[in-house]
């Protein structure tokens, strides 16, 4: 049935290709449009809510750059935080569920492990930056450098990638 179905298809496509030039020389169809069967379809335009969905995103970034200068001269040197270790905490504990989510769902070959690991990636380099950032200096700085170096910065860079390579297969 497989073999038939290719052979009826082929003969199908040879059919249509003779048909379009018929058509297009037909005196009857002086008005006819010739569509060609093997041009590229054009991007799909994004829907309405899409667009502006999008556009609101993008307003509101821009929106967020004047605070970043009120932050960035407001804010004290130090501060103290009452929950600092439910924060570390938290953020790693969401690190571990990203990373054993994106290596569930790549091993069983599920398409939604980019987005997971997306997201994953960003967990570990925020983890890095907010670490480096934190840190005392001396000892504290160096541990958060080298954790940074040596495990969350090429982790991030893994996760990115398999991202990337699940959109670039499947645009």
């Amino acid at each position: 049935m497989k073999g038939r179905a290719g052979g009826e298809r082929g003969k199908t496509m040879r059919q249509l290709g003779l048909c379009d030039e018929e058509v297009a020389s037909a005196e009857d169809f002086d008005r006819a449009e010739v569509i060609p069967l093997h041009e590229e379809p054009e991007e799909p335009c994004p829907a309405r809510g899409m667009r502006r969905a999008g556009w609101l995103l993008v307003a509101c970034g821009l929106a967020l750059l004047p605070w970043l200068y009120v932050l960035a001269t407001g804010l004290p040197a130090t501060a103290t935080a009452a929950h600092w270790p439910v924060a570390w905490v938290g953020l790693d504990a969401l690190e571990a569920l990203g990373l054993i989510a994106t290596g569930l769902l790549a091993a069983r070959g599920d398409r939604r492990h980019a987005l997971a690991a997306a997201a994953t990636a960003t967990l570990l380099a925020v983890d890095a930056w907010f670490d480096t950032t934190t840190a005392a200096p001396g000892g504290d700085f160096a541990t958060a450098v080298a954790m940074a170096l040596g495990a969350e910065l090429p982790l991030a860079a893994l996760c990115g990638r398999l991202a990337l390579r699940a959109l670039s297969r499947h645009a």
